[in-house]
Order: C-alpha cells, then sequence, then structure tokens
C-alpha cells in the first residue's frame, strides 16, 4: 500500500510503501537524500520540520526524527538546536 503526501498543494509523485521491506524512515531518508543530490534541497537550505515530513508523507514523528538523523549521520544535515535541521554546506 502507498501513502501519497498529503500537505494541501504538495506536488510531490514520490510516497512512502507500507508494503516495502525498507523500513519508511529509511525511505523518507532516501526521498530527502535525492532531493539534497538533486540540489532541490541546496546546501545551507532547511530541511522540512518534522511535522511537515509528518503532514507531507503521512508517517509517524518518530519516523520523520529518524529519517533526519540518518542523514545527519552521514554528513548530509546538520541540525542546530533551537533553529531545525539544514542540508550540510561541505
Amino acid at each position: 500500500m502507498k501513502v501519497r503526501p498529503r500537505w494541501p498543494g504538495y506536488l510531490d509523485p514520490v510516497t512512502i510503501e507500507r508494503d516495502s521491506a525498507v523500513p519508511p524512515y529509511r525511505q523518507l531518508a532516501g526521498i530527502l537524500r535525492d532531493k539534497i543530490a538533486s540540489g532541490e534541497l541546496a546546501p545551507g537550505a532547511a530541511v522540512p520540520s518534522v511535522k511537515r515530513l509528518r503532514q507531507e508523507y503521512g508517517v509517524a514523528e518518530t519516523t520523520a526524527r529518524k529519517a533526519v538523523a540518518l542523514l545527519r549521520d552521514e554528513g548530509l544535515v546538520e541540525t542546530v538546536m533551537g533553529w531545525g535541521s539544514f542540508v550540510a554546506k561541505g
């Protein structure tokens, strides 16, 4: 079963597949990783908030947090306490 993004007016055709062997947080991290690689999320740009990721992709808060944490561990995202997460510049 595919879950389409639910953010009003959002046109991203990418979905989280609930029946996949790949956990939802890894799927979401992959979607964000692709957006970073394509330049859609440029260096220094804010990564969508956990709340927005939840709304857009229909995932749990824990799933969204784990996806961002995975990207942070990979060095693609930097988190500034109280400000949010941003695409790494280097």
